[in-house]
């Protein structure tokens, strides 16, 4: 099932500058490993080592935040639409 993953800027070095990819996978977890497996280095970017989402990345599956879905095994079908968004902190 291919799904395609919008990249932000500071994470497109490991993208060749690309913006928009596609994975393939049923759930978020399988998404990220086939990404891997075709953009090394973006793993240890968006899981911790434990496996799990890091805190400062956001996930969205259609527009829906995978932290009130299931996370990781949160299903995915051909033709979602993924973005990774950095958490942004600073400022008065």
């Amino acid at each position: 099932m291919a799904v395609q993953i919008r990249v932000p800027t500071p994470l497109r070095r490991f993208t060749g500058g690309t913006d928009v990819v596609s994975a393939n996978g049923s759930s978020l977890r399988e998404v990220i490993d086939d990404l891997e497996r075709s953009h090394p280095g973006l793993r240890e970017r968006l899981l911790d080592e434990n496996g799990e989402l890091r805190r400062f990345v956001n996930i969205f599956i259609n527009g829906d935040d995978v932290r009130f879905l299931d996370q990781l095994s949160s299903q995915v079908k051909d033709g979602d639409d993924i973005s990774i968004v950095p958490a942004i902190a600073g400022g008065r």
